[in-house]
């Protein structure tokens, strides 16, 4: 059950537990921590070997399962705090406005997604890369919290539209130094942008279940 709480300025707020995202938070870290103990995490043959995204193997070598595998591996500590920070804060505020069932489903099809997107231009470039991590499906969360602040914007204002799209813009081209796959995080954040247009519906307030606190 959810429940809805008045906060200081007077604002109903949703509290419940953003389950998804925990669960995605441990299963990432548990990954982690697990591929730490028996062996190089920074390493790129290691990497490749427990299911990285490499789109020579996907394609020509039919490993499918590399598309989905390359969303819970990173590439030591500070890669993994970094997609997990961004994942806690942007996924909180997506499961309590999204829904968990769609909110998961928008998290797998943008990391997926982006990696196609990303894998399709390497192709073009003759680059062929080893990816890794989160970041692609959590840029489609950030495409999706885009649509709901635009959707919303009579409550919410136009100032929070122009400030979230300007830091989405700072974000994904901020990060174009070599070893950012940057093309990942663009089409996962486009394809956010599409599935929330498509599945996402303001929500009307229940004016019951209502707690004070």
């Amino acid at each position: 059950m959810d429940r809805y709480y008045y906060n200081k300025n007077g604002k109903l707020v949703n509290r419940s537990l953003p389950y998804v995202t925990i669960a995605l938070i441990v299963i990432n870290v548990v990954i982690f921590l697990g591929m730490e103990l028996i062996g190089d995490t920074e390493d790129s043959m290691y990497l490749y070997q427990h299911g990285a995204m490499y789109w020579p193997s996907v394609y020509e070598g039919e490993q499918w399962y590399r598309l989905i595998t390359h969303m819970f591996i990173h590439s030591g500590p500070e890669h993994l705090l970094n997609n997990m920070f961004m994942l806690g804060i942007l996924g909180y505020q997506m499961e309590k406005e999204y829904g968990a069932v769609k909110y998961f489903i928008t998290y797998m099809v943008s990391g997926v997604g982006g990696a196609v997107f990303s894998s399709l231009i390497e192709m073009k470039l003759n680059d062929a890369p080893v990816s890794i991590g989160a970041s692609g499906a959590i840029f489609g969360i950030f495409g999706v919290l885009l649509v709901i602040i635009f959707k919303n914007r009579r409550l919410d204002g136009n100032g929070t539209a122009i400030r979230l799209i300007i830091l989405f813009v700072l974000m994904v081209f901020g990060n174009m130094e070599e070893g950012v796959d940057w093309m990942a995080h663009l089409g996962g954040a486009l394809i956010g942008v599409l599935l929330a247009f498509i599945l996402y519906r303001p929500k009307k307030r229940k004016q019951e279940e209502i707690y004070y606190g």
